[in-house]
């Protein structure tokens, strides 16, 4: 069981799973919209088109349904196979795939709408920062982390600090991009821009840790 699989497994059976990924779903929508403090159990509830108390049958918490909101977001985008290595395969084909996905999850609406939130300032941001940080980006960057080391270990890359790598990796792929769409200063590049935002970080990353 990786880190990922291990956080998200809660004690016991789920309830109902389709009520549980209608909350879920519900979440994932108004949490972007309204932000935190907007968004509350009782809208969730209705959206869902459960109960407030099928809600908390399920989430003990408005902080563990944005929690788990955060991690099937990132869930959706990044699966768990796709850090999955291949010893024969193309480490560019790899890295490739991995980066594309990472793109499109932080330049998503979604994405965009929560991290403007968190600088915006609006609610206890420490808190919610942090939760953002660990159900998203941190359990991202320690997958990666875990894929470098594998990846280490049968020879395809030469790297020593795993863990920096993997932060600098992040960092090359979201380029001046994110930042802007952030500030609203731009639109999203086309297609062929992003291909070659991505590819060039790909390229500049093998080029400094390859064997």
């Amino acid at each position: 069981m990786n880190a990922r699989s291990a956080r998200s497994a809660g004690p016991g059976r789920p309830k109902d799973l389709e009520k549980r990924a209608a909350i879920l779903a519900a979440a994932k929508h108004l949490f972007p919209v309204h932000g935190f403090e907007g968004t509350s159990m009782d809208a969730i509830a209705a959206l869902a088109n459960v109960s407030k108390l099928t809600v908390y049958s399920h989430f003990k918490d408005k902080e563990s349904l944005f929690t788990e909101a955060i991690r099937e977001k990132c869930m959706e985008q990044m699966p768990e196979e796709l850090f999955d290595v291949a010893v024969d395969g193309s480490i560019r084909e790899q890295l490739l795939a991995i980066a594309r996905a990472f793109f499109r999850l932080i330049t998503s609406e979604e994405s965009m709408s929560l991290l403007r939130l968190l600088a915006s300032g609006a609610g206890d941001t420490r808190k919610l920062g942090q939760m953002f940080w660990t159900a998203g980006a941190q359990l991202i960057q320690e997958e990666f982390a875990g894929f470098l080391r594998r990846k280490v270990e049968v020879g395809q890359l030469a790297v020593v600090d795993v863990e920096r790598s993997a932060s600098q990796f992040f960092c090359l792929v979201k380029g001046g991009c994110n930042f802007r769409l952030l500030i609203g200063c731009g639109a999203l590049p086309s297609e062929e821009e992003q291909q070659a935002q991505v590819s060039a970080a790909v390229e500049l990353f093998v080029r400094a840790y390859r064997p």
